[in-house]
């Protein structure tokens, strides 16, 4: 099954509603990262995050998450495009951490007490920024907290993923539920009774769920509009040009301390992991800020 996200809206209550299945992007993120268990679930839950909230953009936005607890996962980041792509990493992909006492994945304990950050790039000056403190570090209640102070947006979000005995991922997906002004009382609490009869959005995953069956839990006894399924998936934009640029970014100084210790220096891409090599020469090049070649 591709990874895909579909939007929705009630025809007679306030409620916008995005849902996507990430099971690909998590496992490929999984594989490039070298994740353990609880080190894939918070970046596949923060990756589903940023795929719904970057589709929310006008076309050429951004919006990075960044989770970062006093946890040994240490910091979880990822950047979503408007056209619902992304890219993440963490600091410590190795960690893992027994299960809690429910059987499930201990990503709060891996993340620990701290702060989440939402940087919103939609093309002004200035990118717009939310930063708030962390619930539980289960990732969706931290999100649901950040629309609720950050952008006074009352909201329910949930993420998940399910990872296989072999360390592989099983289910990804996660569904963010925004409430507009107007919505009734009512209408909350049997938004939140289908919330809590529906489940697990893996437990709905596994049983065979359609993204729109999905969302027809969620949001049962509404009058529902859906819109039309589009892809996302994992994608890091790097290039050795892009890279050359960073080294310009250093300053003239810098370079010259590499030049003079290394006789060849490397870089990692944090996102995809892919390592760029230069030798002396390229890095003499790049001092008087010529541009290679995108390789």
């Amino acid at each position: 099954m591709n990874d895909t996200l579909i939007r929705a809206i009630t025809k007679d209550a306030g409620i916008l509603m995005s849902a996507a299945i990430t099971t690909g992007l998590v496992e490929r993120a999984r594989c490039i990262h070298r994740t353990l268990p609880v080190a894939t679930a918070a970046l596949g839950r923060t990756l589903t995050a940023a795929a719904i909230m970057g589709d929310q953009l006008k076309s050429g936005g951004s919006v990075t998450i960044q989770v970062r607890g006093s946890g040994p996962l240490g910091a979880v980041t990822a950047v979503g495009e408007s056209d619902g792509f992304v890219r993440g990493y963490l600091q410590n992909p190795a960690c893992d951490l027994p299960l809690r006492e429910d059987g499930k994945l201990d990503v709060g304990g891996g993340i620990g007490p701290g702060y989440l950050m939402v940087i919103k790039d939609i093309g002004v000056k200035e990118p717009v920024t939310g930063t708030v403190a962390l619930v539980n570090g289960e990732i969706a209640e931290d999100l649901t907290r950040y629309f609720a102070e950050s952008e006074q947006l009352p909201s329910a979000c949930a993420l998940g993923v399910l990872v296989e005995v072999d360390q592989s991922v099983k289910q990804a997906g996660g569904y963010l539920v925004q409430l507009m002004p107007g919505v009734t009382d009512d209408q909350i609490t049997r938004l939140e009774e289908n919330i809590a009869r529906a489940g697990a959005v893996t437990s709905m995953l596994e049983r065979g769920l359609t993204l729109p069956e999905v969302v027809h839990a969620v949001l049962d006894g509404f009058e529902v509009e859906l819109f039309e399924e589009r892809p996302v998936g994992y994608r890091c934009g790097c290039s050795r040009k892009k890279v050359v640029r960073a080294l310009v970014s250093l300053g003239r100084t810098e370079l010259q301390k590499l030049i003079e210790e290394e006789e060849r220096t490397q870089l990692t891409c944090q996102f995809c992991d892919r390592v760029y090599s230069f030798d002396r020469a390229e890095l003499q090049g790049s001092k008087t800020d010529s541009m290679l070649p995108d390789a």
